[in-house]
Order: C-alpha cells, then structure tokens, then sequence
C-alpha cells in the first residue's frame, strides 16, 4: 500500500512523499488518515529536530510521519486485534503512549504513523498502551481535537489543592472557586473555556485575559457571559494590554482574595510572573504553554510559596482516560472544539504551514490528508467563493453554524474537492 506523508529529515526539513508502507502483520493495523490539527508542538519537533526530546536521532536515514491529531478510519486489522477493532472503524488516536519510560510518539518518533499521511500503519504497541481510541462521532475533526481537548482535560485535572491542616492534595480545579485564564482568547484558551464551563467541576468565576480586543471579542461572541451565568459561572473577559491597570481589576474581580486557578497560556515570562501575583492561598499556577527554549525561566514569589502555599504544575499532553473523556463530552455535545478552529487546508499546505505556525494568525489549522487546498481562513470562503463556486457554498455552511467549522461543512468539503 503506497501513503502520501510529510517526514522530517531533519531541522525544518520537511519533504511530502510517496511511499511504499511495510506490509502489516497480525499485530498491526492499517488505517486511513483523514484529518489532522496543527500543534505547536509539531513546530517545535520541525525546527527541533533531533534536539526535540521525542525526535530520533536517525531521522536523516529514518525519516519520520509527523502529525499526532489524527482521526480517520481503520483498513485493515490485524488477526491479534479482531476482538478489539473491525475495518470501517472511525479512531482517535492518543500520542502519549507512556511505555518502558519511552517519550516515543505517533507524529514524532515512528516511520509509518503519524497525522500527515494518507494512510498509516499502526504498530502493535500503540494498542498494547490502550491509544487506539474507538471514535462514534459524526466528525472527523472532532476526533483529530480530541487529542488537544485532552490536553486541556489533563491539565485540569493535574491542578491541586491541600486540604487543611493536612499533606494530602485534592486534585483537580478547585470547585466553585476562582479561575483565570491568562492569555485565554486563543484556540486551545477557548478550548479552555468550553472545558470550564461545561466540565465536571466549574469555576464560580472565571476570568479571561488577552491583550488582543478582536480575539477578545470573539472569545465573548462563542461564550457570552448571558449563558456562562445561566451555568453558574461569572465569567469576565479582561484587555491586559494595561498590564498594571488590568492586574488590579483581576484581583478586584475577587474581592482582593486572588484566584484559586492560574491557566498560563503563552509562555511569556511577564505572564507568568502576574499569574504568581494574582495566587490566592493555596492557589495554584497551572503553565500550560509549552516554551520553544529549554532554558525558559520566570519570577516566582517564595515568600508566598512558603507562607501562602502557592504552588505551580506543568502538563505536557493529556493521558488516555483525558482523551476518552474528551470524545465522551463531544458525543454528548457538551463541548464544540470547532470553536478553535479556523483555517482549513489540504495535505500540501502542512510543511510550510508547520515551519511558521508562530506567525499564522487565527487558531487551529486542520488539514484534510487527501485533498489538495491551500490554507486559507474560513472567513475568506465567501471572497473565494467569487470565483470558486464549492467555496460560495462552505461559506453559506459557515453562516448556517455561527461561522464555525461543522460535521456540514466537512462533509461538502470531502464530497466537492
């Protein structure tokens, strides 16, 4: 079976090829790709390289598929796996396989698996690790966000709090308590968001800052505060651009009692080092951005991590149960994680939509693998749709869908190019 796939070689050397993938035997499966999210963190592998802690250093002779927000839909399976999975299978897949102490990953360590691919082979360890996930919803990319809806999940669930006079942590956000989410309006701060207002555990408030009043503004026009109250949960959108101003209106917003949950969403220092100001006692600082550099450092306050009890954790991808959970909310319609998308694109826009995802405006980028389409934002289908009628008609799907992506639109999409 022959796959189209971009590999990395090496630091930003990404070649979209076609190749020959290896015959499967009765611990793998085959399995066609149709779309695929662009992470950050596929930036940061590309321009990485072999530096990147889950990149092989061989990838010069043992190029490998990059990717790793994928859903598509199972060819053929494996005689070991025929009680577990049928061909026809819609699946997600979650990267972190966390075995033997590996940070080996779909999308960054294997030759014949990855998100940037026509079709793939599944090697047996992917469902050893339980990472194949069964997929029963309508969409294609909502399986692809799954993968970062788990992210958002684990880092929900890795915030803590002590329990009085007592050394053992509840974990979790605290309910009913104070949240903000720093540097919040971008597309995994709205998945954020939609989390938190529709988890199992919900802030009382819940701030949202950017310095950005456009993205502000569509952050409030996808969850209005109307609602957000309806749900329980006061919910203020805040312009940190007056960095000093702003601040003081945050922790007025408490009362001056600070917040219980800090989500840091930009790895900047400066916010960081407000989110530490902001801490109430026991209040935790939750880093959610990944930083490109390793020697990324910021101000903390000791005093308070000592009299205070502040404290600060880090995730890096969710785990396998945060990704069940997160198909499990989208089948309910609980959560929509079209809110962060924004541009749609074909497998030949992903290398050098991957080597300058930093500078891209909007939010998520999600890629159908057997198409041909250049990026483009899904607020320009009208203009295109001047002279492409099949873009006149995703525009229209937009409007009907509060000019969000959709099972709709992705079905036209498949269907017409």
């Amino acid at each position: 079976m022959k796959t189209k796939a971009l590999r990395l070689y090496g630091k930003k050397d990404l070649r979209l090829e076609e190749f020959e993938l290896p015959a499967t035997g009765s611990g793998d499966i085959l399995a066609r790709v149709v779309s695929d999210s662009l992470c950050m963190s596929s930036y940061k592998a590309a321009v990485q390289g072999t530096d990147h802690k889950r990149v092989p250093g061989d990838i010069a002779e043992n190029p490998v598929i990059i990717g790793h927000e994928f859903c598509g839909e199972l060819v053929t399976v494996g005689a070991r796996w025929k009680d577990r999975f049928r061909a026809g299978d819609k699946f997600a897949i979650q990267p972190a396989l966390n075995y033997r102490g590996s940070l080996e990953a779909p999308g960054y360590s294997f030759p014949f698996i990855g998100g940037d691919a026509t079709y793939i082979v599944i090697p047996a360890v992917v469902m050893e690790q339980d990472c194949l996930l069964p997929y029963a919803g309508e969409a294609f990319f909502a399986g692809s966000l799954s993968e970062p809806m788990s992210c958002i999940a684990g880092a929900f669930h890795a915030s803590y709090h002590t329990r009085p006079g007592s050394h053992v942590h509840d974990m979790g956000i605290r309910d009913q308590g104070r949240m903000a989410i720093l540097a919040g309006a971008g597309p995994m701060g709205l998945g954020a968001i939609d989390y938190a207002l529709n988890g199992s555990r919900r802030p009382e408030l819940l701030a949202v800052t950017d310095i950005d009043e456009a993205r502000l503004n569509r952050a409030r026009s996808l969850f209005p505060e109307g609602p957000a109250a309806e749900q329980g949960v006061r919910l203020v959108y805040v312009n940190t651009s007056d960095s000093d101003g702003s601040e003081a209106r945050l922790r007025e917003l408490t009362g001056d009692k600070g917040y219980d949950d800090v989500l840091v969403m930009a790895p900047v220092a400066g916010v960081i080092e407000s989110a530490d100001r902001l801490l109430s006692f026991d209040g935790c600082l939750n880093f959610f951005a990944g930083p490109g550099r390793p020697d990324f450092r910021a101000s903390v306050n000791f005093y308070n991590v000592h009299y205070s009890a502040a404290h600060a954790v880090g995730t890096s991808g969710g785990n396998t149960d945060d990704m069940k959970e997160a198909l499990d909310l989208m089948a309910a319609g609980k959560i929509n994680p079209a809110v962060m998308v924004t541009h749609i694109g074909g497998l030949n826009a992903v290398a050098e939509a991957t080597l300058h995802l930093p500078e891209l405006p909007g939010g998520k980028k999600l890629i159908y693998t057997h198409i041909d389409m250049e990026l483009t934002a899904i607020e320009a289908f009208r203009e295109k749709g001047k002279s492409d009628p099949r873009f006149e008609e995703l525009g229209l799907i937009i409007g009907r869908h509060n000019g969000l992506w959709s099972p709709e639109a992705e079905k036209f999409l498949l269907k017409n190019f």
